[in-house]
């Protein structure tokens, strides 16, 4: 998918909260240090992240009862190169939201962040653009906890003939440059899992898959996905009438109310190694 619109990411916004990792993310959140931290947002839209991660920080500060709560109002600065996402960002506290271009990863975004955090961006970044955020970390020795990476595995129920050709079609289109150079689509976990390792820390990978049903998510999120996943298909093969063959299909499944989608994510979790000296 390539949509980035308003429209899209309030529709996605609720099945990428019910697939996310609470537990990695209660494991970053003890995680902070005391205090106020720091935490920095990368192409943040329009704060969806933002409002996932308050959500668990309010059931972390009640499940640490007796504890000092000062993580529960962090400093937050939302990064984003669209100012018309940004600007749905609901104002609030503690609550900065800038306009950057994040194909360039300036040292000054990374100053007193406890936590670099993203949502569905990994598999859109390179190799090289991944290996200087893993620095930027690395040198402020801040967590980093990335959400929702796409990692290349898609189910359908009702199965159709073209299923596996039109997932191997999108796959390829997913390491095509999305604006970062040659993206990492399906392998953007484990490139970031062993960049952070060899920059000295600990890593810690969980599910996050999306599953999709009428009883689950509205028939308009699949429809969606399965036009995207045509369009992304269509982009890389020199047949398009297999492709719009498979979307009819496809969506009349989702007519009928049969469909159901998985969507395979990781989420990643890295922990700064304290070394005594």
């Amino acid at each position: 998918m390539g949509d980035f619109s308003a429209d899209w990411l309030r529709l996605r916004e609720p099945a990428d909260h019910a697939a996310r990792s609470a537990a990695l993310t209660r494991d970053v959140l003890r995680a902070l240090p005391p205090g106020r931290p720091g935490i920095l947002d990368l192409a943040c839209g329009t704060g969806s992240n933002l409002r996932y991660l308050r959500g668990q920080i309010l059931i972390f500060d009640a499940a640490s009862s007796g504890r000092q709560k000062s993580r529960s109002d962090p400093e937050w600065l939302l990064v984003d190169h669209d100012p018309s996402l940004l600007a749905l960002v609901p104002p609030a506290p503690n609550v900065r939201a800038v306009e950057h271009d994040l194909r360039a990863l300036d040292d000054h975004l990374f100053d007193a962040r406890s936590l670099v955090t993203a949502s569905a961006l990994l598999d859109l970044v390179s190799e090289s653009w991944l290996r200087e955020l893993a620095s930027h970390c690395r040198a402020r020795q801040s967590a980093a906890l990335f959400a929702l990476s796409y990692d290349g595995r898609l189910a359908f129920e009702p199965a159709e003939p073209n299923d596996a050709l039109i997932r191997d079609l999108v796959n390829r289109h997913q390491r095509t440059d999305k604006g970062f150079g040659p993206a990492l689509g399906p392998t953007a976990a484990a490139v970031a899992a062993d960049l952070f390792t060899s920059e000295g820390y600990e890593v810690r990978i969980a599910p996050s898959d999306w599953v999709l049903n009428r009883a689950s998510a509205p028939d308009q999120l699949q429809e969606q996905l399965i036009d995207g996943w045509a369009g992304a298909a269509s982009a890389v093969m020199s047949d398009p009438g297999i492709v719009e063959e498979w979307r009819g299909r496809r969506r009349d499944h989702v007519a009928s109310g049969r469909s159901t989608l998985m969507v395979g994510h990781q989420d990643l979790a890295a922990f700064p190694v304290r070394r005594s000296a």
